[in-house]
């Protein structure tokens, strides 16, 4: 099953279930997505409208808790090798994981809005919702409490994040309200969801030139039952709850890889191609984003059809 939230008189939106090939929407018997995430469901309702994704918000306009991972821990690595630096043995077992804005999701056609200085980037993730996790939930009920699976662009700050982990305490200013795809699966209608990842490749067009082309079930340290499990260790975990996967990354040849004009599969953030560039060249030469930008998130299944719609942002200055 497929749905969306589209715009509505409250801020939570009006849910729907959409075709498979993003053409109609139908109505829902629950009203918003977190009354059906609550025990409702998604029983069909009655009427049915050409399906616009320039309507929709956010599949959850907003949510009790976002927690971000780091499951491809290839993206650490390159962080942490450009400026020198060695990476601890742990980041291999134990999940990097943060807890970032939740109360205003972007809408999928939002402009990302802030001042050039900040550095701003995207990153291409995936992102699940779950139902309720209890807490010091298994990995088998983490992975029970998947109910949908959508995209995520995770926007970051890059030259505020320093300031921030100098400090010792964690993201706030650098980690301004995200956005997620127009559309939401459940795993049983996602042909390529293993039952802790999705496998698939997560396209990037950065002003209409192809940036990456990652493929999500690669490279990916830690599923999603085991970030899920992780968050759950000492709180519960409400239904709503949203957990995404961190910038999709993939080796190429044991290496960094490479950009998509040069036969690779790209970065799926600007930061990690100017890591890549620092490492090969001594420094980066990639801008982050810049007024006028525009930035495209999607994925395709094997006939070509999106799977999830688009992020489809424009940069716009403060």
């Amino acid at each position: 099953m497929k749905i969306a939230t589209i715009k509505g008189e409250g801020a939570d939106g009006v849910l729907g279930v959409v075709s498979d090939d993003l053409t109609s929407i139908q109505s829902c018997s629950a009203a918003t997505l977190q009354v059906a995430l609550d025990g409702t469901g998604f029983e069909l309702g009655e009427g049915q409208q050409a399906f616009d994704q320039a309507e929709c918000l956010s599949p959850l306009p907003r949510a009790y808790q976002f927690l971000d991972g780091s499951a491809y821990v290839n993206h650490v690595e390159l962080v942490r090798r450009a400026r020198g630096a060695k990476m601890p043995d742990s980041f291999w077992t134990d999940p990097l994981m943060y807890q970032g804005c939740s109360d205003s999701f972007l809408n999928p056609s939002d402009d990302i809005v802030g001042d050039p200085a900040w550095g701003i980037d995207f990153e291409a993730e995936v992102a699940v919702i779950t139902g309720h996790v209890r807490m010091g939930a298994s990995r088998d009920e983490a992975a029970a409490a998947i109910k949908l699976v959508m995209l995520c662009n995770d926007i970051s700050l890059r030259n505020l994040i320093p300031g921030e982990l100098a400090k010792g305490f964690g993201f706030v200013q650098s980690k301004p309200p995200c956005a997620f795809s127009p559309v939401a699966v459940t795993p049983d209608a996602l042909p390529g969801w293993d039952g802790g990842k999705l496998h698939g490749v997560v396209k990037v067009d950065l002003n209409g030139q192809p940036f990456g082309r990652s493929d999500a079930g690669v490279d990916m340290t830690f599923d999603f039952p085991t970030l899920i499990a992780h968050a759950a260790k000492t709180r519960p975990l409400a239904a709503g709850t949203i957990i995404g996967s961190g910038t999709v990354s993939n080796k190429l040849d044991g290496g960094p890889g490479k950009p998509v004009d040069q036969g690779g599969a790209g970065y799926s953030c600007i930061a990690e191609q100017r890591m890549v560039e620092t490492i090969l060249d001594g420094a980066p030469k990639t801008p982050f984003l810049q007024p006028g930008d525009h930035v495209k998130i999607w994925m395709e299944d094997d006939t070509g059809q999106s799977i999830f719609g688009e992020i489809s942002q424009t940069v716009r200055a403060l």
